[in-house]
């Protein structure tokens, strides 16, 4: 089991969604966050004074898979959110220990469906 976190441009986010949905990776928990990498940020003039602004608004997915849809979910991830400029995004792939489903107490690779 693999924990998939992505961080793409919100306008992206429908993309992102139609590529995994074709993928059949259907469960996912979005937020909308602000952040800055590479892309750095840029400047703002707002009555006459002039602000840096490095904090960039960002979509977060968060995506539990099994080890066999892992790179099904990344290949739609990237599918879906590259445009070919700076500030595409990133993907972090981490292990995922354990997972619980609250409503019927299923552990593991059954929880994740």
């Amino acid at each position: 089991m693999k924990l998939i976190i992505a961080i793409v441009q919100p306008e992206k986010l429908g993309d992102v969604k139609q590529a995994l949905t074709a993928a059949k990776v259907g469960k996912m928990t979005v937020s909308s966050v602000i952040g800055c990498g590479s892309q750095g940020g840029h400047t703002e003039s707002y009555r006459g004074a002039v602000t840096e602004i490095n904090l960039l608004d960002k979509v977060r997915f968060e995506i539990a898979v099994n080890d066999e849809f892992v790179k099904h979910a990344l290949d739609a991830i990237i599918k879906g959110a590259r445009s070919g400029k700076i500030g595409d995004g990133k993907i972090f792939v981490v292990p995922l220990e354990e997972c619980i489903r609250v409503r019927t107490g299923e552990t593991g690779s059954a929880a994740i469906g």
